[in-house]
């Protein structure tokens, strides 16, 4: 009897034990949440209103200021001072399937790299501000267009809800 009881308590020990030493998911979540609100702190700076080159009324345009690379050699003649960005992947094959898929489209994409390895997927890069605030603001209407989010998500990978002008510091 005694061993049984033993048996049963040495049991429900590695049980608490084994249980106590699984990884929490939340935990995890927890940490990529804190990063990537410290990445959106870093790289954010107060939004902009920029008057758009056909006399619209003023638009608010999201501008981040970030050091950059090209990814690709080929692309460096093409970056300029500021630049339409319609995503930010940390996974560079993704950032290259997104590269095509708008190069398809008719786009000339560039792919950049910034300190933290992020890779921003750039559609547009211009020597001024309202010009690349233009540009952003005509490529929003006209993915906007062609349905929801969701559908933008499920046809090219990004929803183009949220595209930003990135400023290159050097």
């Amino acid at each position: 009897m005694k061993r049984s009881i033993y048996l049963m308590m040495a049991m429900f020990a590695m049980l608490v034990f084994a249980s106590s030493c699984k990884p929490k998911q939340s935990a995890y979540k927890q940490v990529y949440e804190a990063a990537k609100e410290k990445e959106l702190q870093q790289g954010a700076s107060e939004p902009t209103v920029v008057k758009d080159a056909s006399s619209l009324p003023p638009v608010e345009v999201s501008v981040r200021k970030e050091k950059v690379e090209p990814v690709f050699a080929s692309d460096a003649a093409n970056l300029k001072k500021y630049s339409v960005v319609i995503a930010s992947l940390s996974v560079k094959l993704n950032a290259e399937s997104l590269k095509t898929r708008m190069q398809n489209e008719g786009y000339n994409v560039i792919l950049v790299e910034n300190e933290q390895g992020m890779y921003r997927v750039i559609v547009a890069s211009y020597d001024d501000r309202a010009t690349a605030a233009s540009q952003r603001d005509e490529i929003y209407r006209k993915y906007s267009a062609k349905g929801s989010p969701d559908v933008l998500r499920r046809t090219y990978g990004v929803p183009f809800n949220d595209l930003w002008i990135l400023e290159r510091q050097y």
